[in-house]
């Protein structure tokens, strides 16, 4: 082609040369003209044989353009046909209208012309409907990309099979580091004798090496009660198919000796920097200690979390250790501050108020002021009776203030003390938290993914009755100067008795402690049940609301309000309550429409059904017995039907037991 160019180049230059030789031959002619008309001659001659040339030049240019042209249609049409590329033409409609032959040998018809894109993937449509530039799919055992070309309705689609398994590889290659637990075995075995203890743990250790041998786990014991697990992330995905199966066999190996040992698992994975895999497996147990233990808790570098199992309520402690140790803490933390601040959730309930009104005495008894933050507008009923009591009570009222006034008047020395709750999105003013150096959490529920940052102190005890329970037994550690008056007994009396259903659910040997500390100190049981008196209106709604429950599965009950109907979240409570009461049912589910446009689903268990892994798969939480949740942007009968599915997944989990 470049040699073609010269020539055509060279061609435009002769083209010059007889311009200048025309004149020159004018010039010529007119002195001699005899020499003019032999060098016309010459001319004429040069002129015959450089058209010829040019003729001949323009046949060759003209035959190579041809040749290089089928050539280029030739390449285009093998390309099309024969590239290890799917090329795909659809319609408007999704449908496809011509595809080369690398597609047809991915599928069983002769050909896919005429054929919907569903026909490849599914995943197709929804991205072209969603306006993606690319997308993956998997087509039997092998994996593909889409580039996708919207304007010309193309399709170019690339195997990437070799590509995932190569990433999947890597992924099921990395390491995963476990950290093993077993709960409560200092309790267990304090009063055991050497034989007994021995055998226990032979036992233990061999189920344990067992498991690891059978699933290619590096297990080593590094104290009585931890062992250190690791593996690689497709071992882990193993387990996590089998549900960790050991937690089951853990605890029945421990129940035919009478034993209420069980297992916790703190799993750290999705980085390859040992350190901080650490740091991460440390973190998921304590996680799933603060749930109650019995479970396997899961978090990656993301800090996303999974958890299995927490089947078993959790076991009471058998000693005041850590109430006293937690007691001393936050006495020296209130003498250091130079006030406290005390919030419960939102919407609080008579627990949330007795433990505020209990830590509010620790703050008085170490001299220091402290204050309850409150909302005037988010009681229910029940604790509306329980605030008038206290309004006419001065001496006590007149350290709750609002949200507002603990903005003005918190500091970086000012502590705060957080009750009932441990999530930042449900306490009272979420503002409060960044604006003191020093954070006290007191909760009795399973702790969840969503936790306050960076807390001074954490009392979280899963196997309490109550926050008030708990507080109850801080205060008897609290200097003798702590006096407590008959209201603030039965505040605190009012919320155990309230958690606890009169003391018929997650009751302890502590809780009735607990309670006689508080009745000795004057607490009014006569009181309580007038704080707990409900008006008629409520107890026909909540009739209403229970009329339409229907058993779903193995003991489950679901109550569903109409479309349209709202209740309140104390009330949706309340219906799952009562339900439970009712003969065969294990798990009550209430759910309605609320006042703030969610759908709110209450749930209430006996103990054998976990609800609150239920409600964590409906980004809820709370007690094993006691959970909740509130879903946006669905309808009731979509919650419903999401409950029922959830349901489904739990209970099949549970097959093999």
């Amino acid at each position: 082609m470049s040699n073609f160019l010269k020539k055509v180049t060279f061609s435009s230059h002769i083209l010059t040369v007889y311009g200048l030789a025309i004149i020159l031959l004018a010039f010529v002619t007119y002195y001699q003209w005899v020499f003019g008309a032999i060098f016309a001659v010459l001319l004429i001659g040069s002129v015959y044989y450089s058209v010829k040339k040019e003729k001949h030049l323009q046949n060759i240019a003209e035959e190579y353009i041809s040749t290089l042209s089928y050539r280029v249609k030739k390449v285009g049409e093998e390309a099309l046909l024969e590239m290890p590329i799917g090329i795909v033409l659809y319609s408007d409609d999704f449908e496809i209208e011509w595809a080369n032959p690398y597609m047809n040998d991915f599928v069983e018809e002769e050909t896919l012309v005429g054929h919907e894109l569903n026909q490849i993937s599914n995943e197709l449509i929804t991205a072209l409907k969603d306006e993606k530039e690319s997308t993956w799919f998997q087509y039997g055992e092998k994996t593909f990309e889409t580039i996708i070309k919207k304007d010309e309705r193309l399709l170019y689609i690339f195997d990437r099979t070799e590509q995932k398994e190569i990433e999947n590889l890597y992924i099921n290659e990395q390491t995963v580091l476990a950290i093993i637990f077993l709960d409560n075995y200092e309790d267990v075995t304090q009063a055991m004798d050497d034989t007994v203890k021995s055998h226990l743990n032979s036992r233990m250790t061999a189920l344990l090496n067992k498991w690891s041998n059978e699933h290619g786990i590096y297990l080593k014991r590094i104290s009585q009660e931890r062992f250190i697990g690791i593996m690689n992330n497709e071992i882990l995905t193993e387990l996590e198919q089998t549900k960790f199966e050991i937690l089951d066999e853990v605890r029945e190996l421990t129940s035919d000796k009478n034993v209420p040992l069980t297992l916790s698992i703190g799993v750290g994975k999705g980085t390859s920097v040992l350190p901080d895999l650490g740091e991460l497996s440390q973190s998921s147990l304590d996680l799933a200690l603060g749930r109650g233990g019995d479970q396997v808790a899961i978090k990656d570098e993301q800090g996303k979390v999974k958890f299995y199992g927490g089947k078993t309520n959790p076991m009471e402690k058998r000693t005041r250790v850590r109430a006293r140790v937690i007691s001393h803490a936050l006495k020296e933390l209130t003498k250091e501050s130079d006030k406290v601040l005390i919030m419960g959730h939102k919407n609080p309930d008579m627990d949330s108020i007795g433990a505020a009104i209990g830590i509010l005495k620790v703050a008085q008894a170490n001299d220091k002021e402290g204050y309850i933050i409150y909302d005037p507008d988010g009681f229910n009923a029940g604790v509306q009776r329980l605030m008038d009591v206290i309004y006419e009570n001065e001496s006590l009222a007149k350290w709750f203030i609002t949200p507002e006034e603990a903005l003005d008047i918190v500091t970086k020395d000012t502590l705060l003390v957080v009750v009932d709750t441990h999530k930042p999105s449900l306490v009272i003013e979420e503002r409060l938290l960044p604006r003191t150096e020093h954070v006290v959490v007191i909760d009795h529920h399973r702790r969840a993914e969503e936790f306050i940052e960076d807390p001074t102190l954490v009392y979280m005890e899963p196997y309490a009755s109550s926050t008030a329970e708990l507080v109850t037994e801080l205060l008897e550690y609290q200097p003798s100067t702590l006096k407590l008056n008959m209201l603030e007994a039965t505040t605190l009396l009012a919320g155990i008795i309230v958690d606890t259903k009169h003391f018929t659910l997650r009751t302890g040997s502590r809780t009735f402690d607990a309670a006689s500390y508080l009745r000795s100190k004057g607490a009014d049981t006569i009181l309580v049940q007038k704080i707990l008196k409900e008006d008629i209106d409520v107890y026909i709604q909540r009739s209403k609301l229970i009329e339409g429950a229907y058993i779903y599965k193995q003991g489950v009950a679901i109550a569903k309000a109409n479309e349209g109907e709202r209740y309140g979240p104390i009330l949706i409570a309340q219906a799952a309550d009562t339900l439970l009461t009712m003969s065969g049912v294990k798990a009550s589910f209430v759910i309605s429409e609320r006042e703030d446009e969610k759908i709110g689903v209450s749930a209430r268990s006996l103990g054998d059904i976990n609800v609150q892994v239920i409600m964590e798969k409906m980004h809820g939480g709370g007690h094993l017995t006691n959970a909740a949740t509130q879903v946006s942007e669905a309808s009731i009968n979509e919650v419903e039907q999401q409950l029922k599915e959830i349901v489904d997944e739990y209970f099949e989990g549970r097959e093999d037991e």
